[in-house]
């Protein structure tokens, strides 16, 4: 059944024939015998001249009747080249048409049919020539004026450019007549609103929203159009309440996914997921809407029910390369590497030319410690985002150093501190804040190599090629001041003081350095200025981190803690100051179980960052769960083989499950490490105190007797 707002000369062919018949004459319905033998089912490949009645017909000939035969012939025509596969014949109909106005010029259904016949055939020109010519004849013809719209709608969609914004001016135009022809028509308001949208003239657009929804308050079509307006302004509370507003009887799963999408937009993630999952139990197989839900358990943090809607949606839509690569993503944060590469194994021949897959692939390599195969990923990764121009999109940028920085991590993983430290300085040739990132990273790689020389010597390059990048000045600084040239690179840092609020990070600058050295009372009083500075929150969040540091290195545990707390009030997930806080304690053996929470929590946000590693394995030793503690400590080891601290803890496991050689090996190690260390970086007393562990395994060692030593050490560490 048509809807009432349909104009019923659209309705069908059929229909048509019996509107046109009644508006004759009842001695003029039927055409003569000859016509009703010879229609195109009988000759469509005839002449329409050949079918003319004869002058022998017993029936009366009128122009009205004659009229009705053509159009009986046009019709179906029309119908073969519209419907039955063959476009040839709409020459035909047209010549039909033609011939049928010719015989009832006046005719509006004729003129229309024509028109129409022109638009479904590809021909806009015509089509608009015809339907101009009828409302010429008639300007209150709601037909010719709809049949002008939907072509001008038609020829919208056709184009692009300056020639479209023409169209949909035309269009406008023409929906506005329709719209003051037949104003209670709802469908009509929301077309024109709709076009309103597109031209920006959201007053316009919603003026007819709003007179739609004065018609049927209800409409769910309505409301949608609303809510995607007010989405589009950035107005996304109105958007929420227009679809809140609707009566539950009347909300679809529609409805509710695009109110979960107004509520992602707004970041209220739990009223979006609510939202969708309404959405899913009203239409249980729409995956997306499952998609939807899925990213916001994910952005939530519900990791567990994410997985599990991606799974769903995978076992929907096996092509589905993004739920395998979200899959994955979540198997690598929880640690599950080989699953977790399994998914991407899956998603590469879905999306083979994905840098996101491919990104991921290296990451999961790297976590799982196979480091040529990351190497290889991130390389060609690397090789294939270079522009031999040097120009990047902003988007290209981003790529690049997330490649770039990647890349470099696994070479100092691997120990290849001078491919890391050039790596990080093509990441660094980025430039703006690139440099700052490059730079930066290239110095503390080659500080993890002990080639302090090297550190300094990219410092000044940097210092040089930047020269008002206060940045790269108080890097170039500090690593003088740390490399037992104090006097010169706190000088440099503290020229830069300009009685600005700028100078916060100069102030934190000398506070690190004078940590460095040592003076307490001097790096206090720095903190204290950058803090009187400090307007955003990140700098406050610095401050406090660094003051932690600094109480801690004096031993004075309760400031320390107070410091930690604020920072991580400010973030609870930075975890720079969850590794410290918790490693301090873990360390002075306080609140082990806190201690370990935090540390967990560190080493989940960033699962690769051997320091987090560390510390996470010793609060493990610290509690006495020595097989997680060796899996860390290990895992440390092997993403930073040049941390004395790492070995230190490695052979105090192997002590503790009494592995002594292995033990002895690993503090032999860490003294190895420490004597090429920078001084200012070890605790004191901290080389005596490894060599006295060290003498006296050595000493255990040899009193052990041949039957002894040659019995093979046990692996399996007791509980």
């Amino acid at each position: 059944m048509t809807s009432k707002h349909t104009c019923p000369l659209l309705a069908g062919g059929d229909l048509r024939l019996r509107l046109y018949g009644s508006l004759l004459i009842a001695g003029t319905l039927l055409a003569p015998a000859a016509h009703a033998q010879a229609g195109p089912a009988a000759g469509a490949q005839q002449k329409s001249s050949a079918l003319k009645p004869d002058a022998s017909a017993t029936l009366p000939q009128t122009g009205r009747a004659d009229a009705y035969y053509h159009y009986q012939l046009a019709h179906d025509y029309e119908e073969m080249a519209t419907s039955g596969g063959h476009p040839d014949m709409a020459s035909k109909a047209i010549e039909e048409y033609k011939l049928a106005l010719a015989a009832d010029p006046g005719s509006p259904f004729l003129n229309h049919g024509l028109a129409d016949l022109y638009f479904r055939t590809g021909r806009v020109k015509d089509a608009i020539q015809s339907a101009e010519d009828q409302i010429k004849a008639d300007p209150t013809s709601l037909e010719a004026h709809k049949l002008l719209g939907r072509i001008y709608l038609r020829s919208l969609g056709d184009m692009q450019g300056a020639g479209s914004d023409q169209m949909l001016k035309l269009a406008i135009g023409e929906y506005v007549r329709i719209v003051a022809l037949e104003p209670d028509n709802v469908e009509d308001h929301l077309l024109l609103g709709q076009l309103y949208s597109f031209s920006h003239d959201s007053a316009h657009a919603e003026e007819q929203f709003k007179a739609a929804q004065r018609m049927d308050p209800n409409s769910e079509e309505v409301a949608l159009n609303l809510a995607r307006m007010y989405g589009e302004q950035g107005d996304l509370q109105r958007s929420i309440q227009v679809l809140s507003a609707l009566p539950e009887s009347d909300q679809t799963a529609k409805t509710e996914y695009v109110l979960g999408a107004s509520y992602d937009q707004a970041k209220d993630t739990k009223k979006a997921i609510a939202a969708y999952r309404r959405s899913l139990d009203l239409e249980p197989d729409n995956l997306d809407v499952e998609r939807a839900l899925a990213d916001a358990l994910l952005h939530d943090g519900q990791e567990k029910e994410a997985l599990a809607a991606y799974e769903d949606v995978a076992e929907g839509d096996p092509t589905d390369a993004q739920a395998y690569l979200h899959m994955a993503e979540i198997e690598r944060r929880d640690g599950r590497y080989e699953e977790a590469l399994a998914h991407l194994k899956k998603a590469q021949p879905l999306a083979s030319d994905s840098l996101e897959i491919s990104y991921n692939e290296g990451l999961t390599y790297d976590a799982l410690g196979r480091y040529e195969e990351a190497e290889a990923v991130l390389s060609k990764l690397v090789a294939d985002s270079e522009h031999t121009t040097g120009q990047y999109s902003t988007a290209e940028k981003n790529n690049r150093a997330l490649f770039l920085d990647r890349l470099a991590n696994v070479f100092r993983e691997e120990g290849k501190y001078d491919l890391a430290a050039a790596t990080y300085i093509k990441l660094a040739d980025l430039g703006s804040d690139y440099a700052e990132r490059g730079y930066g990273a290239a110095i503390d790689s080659y500080r993890d190599g002990h080639a302090y020389d090297k550190a300094t010597l990219i410092a000044r390059q940097a210092a040089e090629k930047y020269p008002r990048n206060r940045v790269l000045k108080i890097m170039y600084a500090t690593q003088l001041a740390d490399t037992g040239k104090f006097d010169e690179g706190y000088s440099m840092a503290k020229s830069l003081l300009t009685n600005t609020p700028q100078d916060e990070e100069i102030y934190q600058a000398l506070a690190q350095i004078d940590t460095h050295q040592k003076k307490w009372k001097d790096a206090a009083e720095a903190l204290d200025k950058a803090e009187q500075l400090a307007a955003k929150t990140d700098d406050k969040l610095n401050v406090y981190f660094l003051r932690g540091a600094l109480e801690e290195k004096q031993k004075h545990y309760e400031g320390a803690e107070v410091a930690f707390r604020k920072a991580l009030a400010i973030d609870p997930n930075n975890t720079s100051a969850l590794n410290y806080y918790g490693y301090m304690l873990a360390d002075h053996d306080q609140r082990l179980n806190e201690a370990l929470s935090m540390l967990q929590k560190a080493v989940k946000l960033d699962p690769q960052q051997y320091a987090y590693l560390d510390s996470l394995g010793w609060a493990y030793f610290k509690l006495g769960q020595y097989q997680l503690a060796e899996g860390n400590l290990l895992k440390a080891s092997q993403r930073n083989a040049t941390e004395p601290t790492v070995h230190d803890h490695l052979g105090d496991l192997y002590e503790k499950t009494g592995r002594l050689k292995q033990a002895a090996s690993q503090w032999e190690e860490a003294l190895h490490l420490l004597a090429h260390a920078d001084p200012a970086d070890a605790e004191p007393g901290e080389g005596g105190r490894l060599q006295k562990k060290l003498e006296v395994a050595r000493v255990k060692l040899v009193k052990e007797t041949p039957e002894t030593a040659s019995t093979p050490e046990k692996h399996d560490p007791p509980q």
